[in-house]
């Protein structure tokens, strides 16, 4: 039965109440203790495990998620259905602003692939970076990643790259070092070979910094050419080598022939002036006298025979040394003279022919761009005519030494011929490429090339050509070549694209 009392003293009474049991005036108990004294029904109690069980299963993502698990934890302590209800609905809230926050899948597919290449680069021996590298790539993977853990991941790989790059730039830095030391020191010790002098030159040169693969493989190239002139001639000399020991082994047998034949001819000598002392009639004397003129008509033949053989011996051996001193001559030209103009040190039609293949291969392998420009310098002949062709040559090497300092260390600069010069601008479409050379158009009119005492300035006309999906180097040259003839009709010291 109820209690008759009005509802106001049966809650004074239900306060009186938790405090006597030392409760927490929280509704729940506030209600249980009213229910009590009231004589109504009991509600259902508070289902505090199974709430802290589902609490503790939900895992947070973010400070949002976080936020709102402790607000359930409080309701759940405070027995309060509205705080654990207000903390779930904002649970699920985080996890809608987390599906907003995940990165897109075009593009966490994109940081995939960036590192996959990069990765590579750093080598396998640092496992903390491969470890960081690894977990990164895995969480990029996932179906969408959120934000906040892919820019975790990354803040733990960079930190390990920034060590490992650090530590590659010094092993860098000592291998070349260590190069430039190993390259001097065969230097000092082969000091009378011209053309290993050659060699070592260019591989100093070669080595240093921004070393780059075009330049290491076209060292790689001379070096080559260089060792199949010196193993063609290492393979002459000792073929000379064999040739002047049979020499001298004649040499030696003639001379041997040549003291017997004196010697016997100096024993029918003395044989036959015995003889012609013990002459007692003069007609004996006539057949002794025969036989000493048969043997020294005998003894002059062989000694002219033998004459003959040592002047041929002799010619032969002459003949030998000249070969062998213009082998060495073309060995200590064969760098210079492969793939190289001698008066500026581009590329000649040979090298330019090789660097096309090579790197239209690249590009096309890394889909991007290569522009060719072709340049002609403006009103050359006449400069030729007035100043004569020494002057000429100084003009065509200054125009190269300032082209190469506006140049990447991946751009190409060949001679194509006569006052004619390619330059190979790999990663680099039409427009760019136009802007190159009027960059060094506006380089030229800063470097004023000296005659003398007297100040030129050195223009060109150009052409540049893109290579296009189905055309070879040789066809974009001839474009290119059609603009340049474009720009000097235009006025010269223009840059046309075609």
């Amino acid at each position: 039965m109820s209690d008759p009392r009005s509802p106001s003293e049966i809650a004074r009474e239900a306060l009186i109440h938790l405090a006597a049991r030392h409760l927490p005036p929280t509704p729940a108990n506030f209600q249980s203790c009213y229910n009590e004294i009231a004589g109504l029904p009991e509600a259902a109690p508070f289902p505090e495990t199974q709430l802290r069980q589902l609490a503790d299963a939900l895992v947070p993502h973010g400070d949002v998620q976080k936020e709102a698990l402790h607000r359930v934890a409080t309701g759940i302590q405070g027995r309060s259905w509205m705080a654990v209800q207000e903390g779930l609905l904002a649970f699920v809230a985080g996890r809608d602003r987390l599906a907003v926050d995940s990165l897109p899948e075009g593009f966490s597919r994109a940081l995939v692939r960036l590192l996959e290449t990069v990765l590579p680069a750093f080598g396998e021996d640092d496992p903390r970076l491969a470890q960081a590298a690894q977990a990164t790539l895995a969480e990029l993977r996932r179906p969408g990643c959120e934000v906040l853990l892919v820019e975790q991941s990354l803040r733990r790989l960079a930190h390990q790259a920034a060590f490992a790059v650090e530590e590659s730039i010094e092993v860098r830095q000592s291998l070349l070092h260590l190069l430039h030391l190993i390259i001097e020191n065969i230097g000092e010790l082969s000091l009378d070979d011209s053309w290993l002098k050659g060699q070592i030159d260019g591989l100093l040169a070669a080595v240093e910094p921004p070393l780059t693969l075009r330049h290491l493989d076209e060292m790689e190239r001379r070096l080559r050419d260089v060792m199949d002139k010196q193993s063609r001639a290492k393979a002459r000399s000792v073929e000379a080598q064999e040739e002047m020991r049979l020499m001298l082994s004649a040499f030696i047998d003639r001379l041997a022939s040549m003291n017997a034949s004196s010697a016997s001819f100096e024993q029918n000598i003395e044989s036959s002036a015995k003889r012609i002392e013990a002459v007692s009639r003069i007609e004996d004397v006539a057949p002794l006298l025969k036989e000493i003129v048969v043997a020294t008509h005998a003894m002059a033949e062989e000694t002219s025979h033998s004459r003959e053989q040592l002047r041929d011996l002799q010619d032969k051996v002459r003949a030998t040394e000249a070969e062998l001193v213009q082998l060495h001559l073309e060995l200590d030209n064969a760098s210079a003279l492969a793939r190289h103009d001698p008066l500026t040190d581009a590329l000649n039609r040979k090298g330019l022919d090789e660097a096309l293949i090579r790197e239209i291969a690249a590009v096309r392998r890394r889909d991007v761009p290569l522009s060719v420009c072709l340049l002609d310098i403006d009103n050359f002949k006449k400069l030729n005519d007035r100043l004569g062709h020494a002057v000429g040559d100084d003009a065509l090497v200054h125009l190269a030494n300032v082209a190469r300092r506006c140049m990447r260390p991946t751009d190409t600069l060949a001679r194509y011929g006569g006052e004619e010069f390619v330059i190979l601008m790999p990663d680099t479409s039409l427009e760019p490429g136009i802007e190159v050379m009027t960059r060094l158009q506006r380089e030229l009119t800063k470097a004023f090339f000296m005659a003398g005492k007297e100040k030129l300035l050195i223009t060109f006309s150009a052409g540049v050509a893109q290579l296009l999906a189905d055309e070879d180097g040789h066809g974009a040259i001839r474009r290119a070549d059609e603009a340049m003839y474009l720009a000097k009709r235009a006025g010269k010291n223009r840059v046309f694209g075609a």
